[in-house]
């Protein structure tokens, strides 16, 4: 679920969310997390975390194809 595009697209609105809260316990740089997406049926999930914990993703040519926007 979710190209590679995608994923690192999702982070980085994550990483601004986050950061646009303001909260002092954040840290200055990148922060670390780890959002597990539930898709409609059981085999359809994906996981993503913050770009830096994933500087060499692997591809899965079914969820690259399913990218309309590549």
């Amino acid at each position: 679920m979710f190209s590679v595009r995608e994923k690192r697209w999702i982070a980085e609105m994550i990483q601004q969310c986050l950061r646009d809260t303001g909260h002092p316990e954040l840290p200055k740089g990148e922060i670390q997390f780890h959002l597990h997406v539930q898709g409609a049926e059981s085999w359809s999930w994906a996981d993503i975390k913050n770009n830096g914990a994933c500087p060499n993703p692997e591809i899965n040519p079914h969820n690259e194809k399913q990218d309309r926007r590549q």
